[in-house]
């Protein structure tokens, strides 16, 4: 008689099996028709959705008192994301190639993760911190210098990593070795390159951060009630439960959203203010023309039926439909890429630390794409891109020393006096 063997046993250089431990892993069945897995066909789906209903209050109510506590919270929430985010998918990495570990392998990931995280955001909030230690000449005198020799300690960190690597590459593992070494750049390109964007938004103004997060949100939750109760045509084989009705009901619900939700955030001033520096209280501005309401009258047909005869918008609406579109139609092939990336590895979700959700990375997969359309959205079409009084004094204040800015104080007032003078 044959030997039954396990089909997801390892086989290892002796000739044994050993089995590997699942934690979420799904071998996919190729066997099956797209669109069996539907979730308008699925006996336990009221379970699963009371569940995943649970959760996302609890994510929802955390998220409303991190915005609620300002700027420096909230950025300080983006790092945790990104901290978990980069161990979910280290942790792939390493289930995925348990047979061949390398000692001291996921500490270097550790390490150019850090360096990472210490070029980006020195190079975002930078001139921030410049602004909060002004008051104090020591600390200023150190930041000024840390900023100076920024990018010279981020690269003698980066080629520390890059000489470590060298140093442990091993004979018969150089092209396991360096498949790690691409896996780890490419990981800290989705996690960093997309979660700056992020944070820049959020000192730009709350707004352009919570807006663009809160359509994704809506359009993730409208997206799987329609398929829910509606769902009956597969949308892509790399998300058998993704459905076309879902998809046009979520973006319809979204593209509307954007609009009234703009209205709403554009009316609460200390959303809309920049920050320039990290301090925690609430900022009071002049919110711009953006955030100015207009009135617009109502055609003569529509008045009969509604009692007033002109409504207020704000012109922020305008762009919040690009945003809500962008959010409705593009942001999900975020979370299509994610699904094709968890097939490659036969995987579920990336992680399961939140219930009815998967992982931390399974609910930024859209959240990554969107951030970096706002942020280049907001550049673009939004942001003067003309010079300011308040950019050029950024700029002094960023590379000028107290003597520097002194000097420049006195030369200023004397072309001052000379053009008075003149003018006489």
């Amino acid at each position: 008689m044959q030997k039954e063997t396990n089909p997801h046993a390892l086989s290892t250089p002796t000739g044994r099996f050993r089995n590997r431990k699942h934690s979420n892993e799904a071998i996919p069945d190729v066997g099956k028709a797209n669109g069996t897995h539907l979730l308008v066909d699925d006996k336990s789906k009221y379970k699963s959705m009371w569940i995943r209903a649970y959760s996302t209050f609890w994510m929802i109510a955390g998220f409303a008192s991190v915005i609620y506590m300002g700027h420096l919270y909230i950025t300080a929430m983006v790092v945790v994301i990104q901290i978990f985010m980069a161990r979910e998918l280290f942790n792939l990495l390493r289930r995925a190639h348990e047979d061949r570990r390398l000692p001291g392998f996921r500490l270097l990931n550790w390490h150019f993760f850090f360096t990472a995280m210490l070029f980006v955001y020195g190079r975002i909030l930078s001139q921030c911190l410049v602004n909060t230690v002004t008051v104090d000449k020591v600390l200023y005198k150190l930041v000024s210098s840390l900023i100076k020799y920024h990018m010279v300690i981020c690269y003698s960190l980066y080629i520390a990593g890059f000489m470590w690597f060298i140093l442990t590459l091993k004979k018969k593992m150089y092209k396991y070795q360096f498949s790690q070494y691409a896996w780890t750049h490419m990981i800290l390109i989705v996690v960093f390159t997309q979660s700056s964007f992020t944070v820049a938004n959020i000192f730009e103004g709350i707004f352009w951060f919570l807006l663009p997060a809160t359509l994704i949100v809506i359009n993730d939750i409208t997206a799987y009630i329609f398929g829910f109760f509606f769902g009956r045509t597969p949308l892509i084989k790399l998300s058998p439960k993704k459905t076309w009705e879902g998809f046009i009901g979520a973006s319809i619900a979204t593209i509307l959203s954007a609009f009234l939700l703009a209205n709403i955030m554009g009316r609460f001033q200390w959303l809309t203010c920049p920050r320039k520096d990290l301090s925690t209280g609430w900022l009071s501005c002049d919110p711009g023309p953006l955030f100015k309401p207009e009135s617009h009258p109502l055609p003569g047909t529509i008045r009969r039926w509604f009692p007033w005869k002109e409504i207020s918008i704000l012109p922020v609406q305008w762009h919040a439909l690009c945003l809500g579109l962008f959010a409705s139609i593009i942001a999900p092939f975020g979370g299509f890429f994610a699904s094709g990336f968890k097939r490659a590895f036969k995987i579920k979700d990336f992680g399961d630390s939140i219930p009815g959700h998967g992982g931390i990375t399974d609910r930024m997969d859209c959240q990554m794409v969107m951030a970096v359309f706002a942020y280049i959205y907001h550049q673009s079409f939004v942001a003067s891109q003309s010079l300011t009084v308040e950019m050029i004094l950024d700029q002094i204040l960023r590379s000028l020393t107290f003597e520097e800015q002194r000097d420049l104080y006195m030369r200023l007032g004397q072309m001052l006096s000379e053009g008075i003078h003149r003018q006489r």
